[in-house]
């Protein structure tokens, strides 16, 4: 294992040893909080242009599996570690963490501290960065300063399918899902499946009249990385789909669709990521525990009049499309973390009910969208 070193944007040096592939790094370095799931947390593609620091001390120790994989390739840009096991002990492992990274080409930062490099993020902000061996400080930052921020990055065509393609339903089919793929989980997809969903996955930039013309029960609109602001095309389209098809967005597919409802966006000083957030169910009070991985959030209060603006988060207002409802509050931030429409059928989150790794509490949304597609779903509903 060869030294190695991480440099942030402003300067901050965190040094280690070099125990994945080769190389240098470079992206927005951000944390997770999963005590579990790595291999999900690398794959998922909403990680892309992004290191990822997992604050958990010791990462690694049940191997991996590709039945774990929520993509089809590692989408984080680099990934940094206190400790990664060298001898996997799962059950289910097929191989070593480490191997795995290293066959995908992932640059891997061992022995840092992390704890001191997560501190910093939380106090300075999520922020581009560059790591390797065999280079020095001085480069590395360099190197980190001059690359772009987030906000602004369009990111989604750099994940997104190239040709659509169909996932039958799991025994009997009972609707058709058109899905939006922004950078789409296999989780989420499975959670569809098993409810009886034939889904339809299509690029990102897909028109509306594509989409209805393929005779949807309903849209859904997936997680996906970087700002969602430069997507015009996907905003214009479901802006042309609510109201004419029942829609559910998670993550990137919820911040789509509060621009598509005229509300606006703003980035998060260091995002959210882990599989342990709180998230208050506004209409009973329930608290879930949920998995997040998102930098951007929807501002709910941009829709309320200007003399609402004060409150933390207006109760419900008014847009083009008819009343909007706040559904869920994070209790670490009050950020937004769902919407409903009063009088079309539409609604999304900002965590994953599905999960891939962490709780599934909240995993009831999706029967919601079979209800709201005009058939029951596994269970009892969520939202």
């Amino acid at each position: 294992m060869k030294p190695a070193l991480l440099v942030t944007a402003d300067g901050a040096e965190f040094r280690g040893r070099s125990i994945g592939f080769d190389g240098i790094a470079t992206g927005e370095v951000v944390f997770n909080t999963a005590m579990t799931g790595y291999q999900e947390v690398v794959t998922d593609p909403s990680y892309a242009g992004q290191i990822v620091v997992m604050t958990t001390p010791h990462v690694g120790n049940y191997g991996v599996n590709p039945a774990d994989e929520q993509a089809d390739r590692v989408h984080c840009a680099g990934l940094v570690v206190r400790s990664l096991s060298r001898v996997p002990s799962g059950a289910r492992a097929l191989g070593s963490f480490g191997e795995y990274l290293e066959s995908a080409g992932v640059v891997v930062l061992g022995e840092v501290d992390t704890r001191r490099l997560t501190r910093h993020v939380r106090l300075q902000g999520a922020m581009p960065a560059a790591m390797g061996s065999a280079i020095d400080a001085s480069e590395l930052r360099a190197i980190a300063e001059a690359l772009p921020g987030m906000a602004g990055m369009e990111m989604m065509s750099a994940v997104t399918t190239r040709e659509p393609y169909r996932v039958p339903a799991s025994g009997t089919r009972r609707a058709t899902v058109v899905a939006y793929d922004l950078g789409i989980k296999r989780g989420i997809i499975d959670q569809m499946t098993v409810r009886g969903c034939e889904v339809y996955v299509v690029p990102g930039g897909t028109s509306a009249a594509e989409v209805v013309a393929l005779h949807p029960d309903g849209v859904f609109l997936s997680n996906g990385p970087g700002d969602p602001e430069p997507l015009v095309g996907p905003v214009a389209a479901v802006r042309e789909l609510l109201g004419a098809v029942p829609v559910f967005g998670i993550c990137l597919g919820h911040q789509v669709m509060g621009l598509a409802l005229g509300a606006a966006t703003f980035k998060l000083p260091f995002g959210h990521h882990g599989a342990n957030h709180p998230v208050r169910r506004l209409h009973d009070g329930t608290v879930q525990i949920t998995t997040q991985n998102h930098g951007f959030a929807v501002d709910f209060r941009s829709l309320a009049p200007e003399s609402e603006t004060a409150a933390v988060l207006p109760a419900a207002v008014v847009s083009e499309f008819g009343a909007v409802v706040a559904s869920h509050q994070n209790l670490n931030d009050g950020t937004l973390e769902g919407m409903r429409c009063r009088d079309i059928p539409a609604f999304s989150v900002q965590f994953h009910p599905e999960a891939f790794p962490g709780p599934h509490d909240a995993v009831g949304l999706f029967d919601d969208f079979m209800a709201l597609m005009g058939v029951g779903g596994v269970g009892g509903g969520d939202a």
